[in-house]
């Protein structure tokens, strides 16, 4: 069980960021079109993309253990123990990723905050 490095977790995040930001672009004008021709309530942009980036990261790693960006770096989620995470984890994992400082503490912790509070690592697949 190898833990992947900084590069790869950076790669991870840039590959799923900019997936993220696509589908939340598309959410938000979906949405607006309801908005201009229904009356629907107007929502910022930070709604769609934290809310597509919780459950992106939920489906995926729960499903997979993997996202597109896991995908292509060949690394996966795995528990301390090597096991599969459980959908707890997971829940927790997304629901941490939603601070923004969340990268921040790698230099103090040796790993980012949501890999450190789920109990989780990213190793090579």
């Amino acid at each position: 069980m190898n833990i992947v490095g900084i590069g790869t977790r950076v790669l991870n995040f840039l590959v799923d960021t900019i997936l993220i930001a696509i589908i939340s672009i598309f959410c938000f004008h979906g949405w607006n079109l309801y908005v201009q021709f229904y009356g629907y309530p107007f929502y910022n942009f930070g709604w769609f993309f934290f809310g597509v980036l919780f459950i992106y990261y939920t489906i995926f790693e729960s499903i997979f253990a993997r996202t597109p960006g896991k995908w292509l770096s060949y690394s996966k989620v795995v528990t301390k123990d090597g096991k599969r995470p459980s959908f707890i984890h997971i829940l927790l994992r997304s629901a941490i990723r939603l601070v923004l400082i969340d990268m921040f503490f790698i230099p103090f912790l040796d790993k980012t905050l949501h890999d450190f509070f789920s109990n989780t690592e990213v190793v090579e697949a």
